[in-house]
């Protein structure tokens, strides 16, 4: 039997208080997930959770996603051996997002592109445009290999 969450408290204290877990999913059923590393803090990703793939988390200690693009649940790491082991899960103050603390099996690389994290580019002002540049260029695995087709069409998000 799947766990199951009651809906959110109309009382902001009890929403707001240590108690009973109510997530405050949205419209589409879902709350935003912050991954990042247990061990040094760092920012790995940002991903979407439905019922079925919080409670899968939950009950697993192993992350699993909602992917909107492919409109389904996603074990995070399934495919390429960096599955995510939950350290610890917290809430914010509403309910409304998730934070998960998580080690990273595998090539420790979160991000399809093969890079540890999925925030591995910065945004700068140059001219009239914004642009980007890239910061941590290191690959972890080679995603051509791993997902036997080019990362830009894994359609993890």
């Amino acid at each position: 039997m799947s766990l199951t969450f009651p809906a959110p408290s109309a009382d902001k204290a009890v929403q707001e208080g240590a108690g009973v877990f109510a997530p405050a999913f949205d419209a589409n059923g879902l709350v935003t997930a912050v991954v990042t590393d247990a061990s040094d803090g760092e920012l790995l990703m940002v991903a979407h959770m439905n019922e079925e793939a919080l409670a899968l988390t939950i009950e697993s200690g192993i992350a699993h996603y909602y992917s909107r693009s492919r409109r389904k649940i996603w074990k995070k790491g399934e495919s390429s051996g960096n599955l995510q082991t939950v350290h610890e899960i917290r809430t914010d103050c509403d309910q409304d997002a998730i934070w998960l603390k998580v080690t990273v099996e595998g090539h420790d690389a979160t991000c399809h592109t093969g890079r540890r994290s999925c925030f591995y580019r910065t945004v700068a002002m140059t001219e009239d445009a914004a642009t980007l540049r890239i910061l941590d260029d290191r690959l972890h695995f080679d995603p051509a290999t791993v997902y036997g087709t080019d990362a830009a069409d894994t359609g993890t998000k």
